[in-house]
């Protein structure tokens, strides 16, 4: 799900592409954070989809990796400046996962890890995740482990309040389609945390 929040079938997984941070402020926080233009991103659990573009098209050099648990980053040692996890289990919070990623990025390396924060109209849609309360917290194992956070207020745009609707009964059932009874205009508030860490070096 490196591409997006929910696991979606491909047809609703394209809308939802479409109307996901149409501002593009999500790929321009990695850009801030990062740097990632003219370095080399690893993107954990991911495809050459939406988001790889979008950080190709700041100048990234995109490269993909699977993350499993037990068996690490399947990426050689030192070959990355920015691993990217995007909606990804693989969070770089527990001590093997953290030394993998120590392993895998040259010193000074940065690890941006995207999930999302809550507090938001979309929260509406999932009920409640684990994303929303501990991993926010300061007690948490990305504030308490070493990570910033940036809050990113983004929306999902619909071109029209009929295609909110459909989208959102057909996506998420009954609860969908109270949330877009409960919407004034077509777009739905969406705020993403980017947890953000430096490893073995000057930030």
């Amino acid at each position: 799900m490196a591409d997006l929040p929910i696991d979606f079938g491909d047809g609703l997984a394209e809308r939802l592409a479409r109307v996901l941070d149409v501002e593009a402020k999500i790929p321009r926080t990695l850009e801030a954070l990062g740097p990632v233009g003219g370095r080399d991103v690893l993107l954990l659990d991911g495809a050459d989809g939406i988001r790889a573009r979008q950080l190709a098209e700041l100048g990234a050099r995109v490269s993909f990796a699977t993350a499993d648990g037990p068996a690490g980053i399947d990426a050689p040692d030192d070959s990355a400046d920015v691993v990217v996890s995007l909606w990804s289990p693989f969070r770089g919070t527990g001590a093997a996962e953290t030394e993998e990623v120590a392993r895998v990025l040259r010193p000074g390396g940065r690890l941006l890890v995207v999930l999302d924060y809550g507090r938001d109209d979309v929260s509406h849609l999932h009920g409640d995740l684990p994303e929303y309360g501990l991993l926010s917290r300061r007690d948490g194992p990305f504030l308490n482990g070493g990570f910033k956070v940036r809050v990113v207020h983004c929306f999902w745009t619909f071109a029209s309040q009929d295609e909110a609707d459909a989208f959102l009964e057909e996506g998420f059932g009954d609860v969908g389609r109270d949330v877009a009874g409960s919407m004034k205009r077509p777009r739905l508030s969406y705020n993403v945390a980017v947890y953000h860490r430096t490893f073995g070096g000057a930030a």
